[in-house]
């Protein structure tokens, strides 16, 4: 989908698929982020 909305941005210059094409690249790298801290960014480390 990501590739699809910056090709559509790319042909057309529609503002719309740019702003999708960021929306998918902001979540993709919420996610990447989050299982990178396994999730327990809350939680305190005990030694």
């Amino acid at each position: 989908m990501r590739q699809l909305s910056w090709h559509v941005f790319s042909m057309t210059g529609d503002v719309e698929s740019y702003l999708l094409f960021k929306e998918i690249d902001r979540d993709q790298q919420d996610t990447i982020m989050y299982e990178q801290d396994d999730g327990n960014s809350d939680e305190e480390t005990i030694p």
